[in-house]
């Protein structure tokens, strides 16, 4: 199987879509004008990127990926990673790594001194991002905002 991580474009819109539903099941799906008015806000933000994975063609799996400028550490970034899901048909295949290593790679070339993310309390997902080379380093705090 051939992988190939790029930027994601107008295009896979419906591809990141179903992605998503697999991601958050619980979520309404977002009507087609809502979800066109986001991908456009999305695609317009300097210094973000949402990476796609495609298996043989297939849009398989993908990333949200942004570069937060940063006062500290000598001014270098940080990469924020959110939104990782790997199509359930794709998974333990190596689609999800090859978009982890994507991802530091943009972080790299942004000059960012880390890339940080944070994961669900599952200990599948936490032993795959150690597998790519993360480490579980500080506790995340999180508040819903209703």
């Amino acid at each position: 199987m051939k992988i190939t991580v790029r930027a994601a474009v107008q295009a896979d819109l419906a591809a990141l879509l179903g992605l998503y539903g697999e991601l958050n099941p619980d979520d309404a799906p977002l009507p087609r004008a809502s979800a066109e008015a986001v991908w456009a806000a999305i695609s317009g933000q300097q210094g973000r990127t949402v990476l796609v994975a495609e298996a043989d063609g297939v849009v398989a799996g993908t990333a949200d990926c942004i570069v937060m400028p940063n006062l500290t550490r000598g001014g270098r970034a940080i990469l924020f990673v959110e939104n990782v899901v790997v199509a359930g048909c794709f998974q333990r295949r190596g689609v999800g790594r090859r978009l982890m290593d994507a991802a530091v790679r943009l972080g790299e070339s942004a000059g960012c001194y880390k890339v940080q993310l944070l994961a669900a309390d599952d200990e599948y997902v936490h032993s795959f991002y150690e597998a790519c080379g993360f480490k579980a380093l500080a506790q995340g705090f999180r508040r819903y905002v209703e």
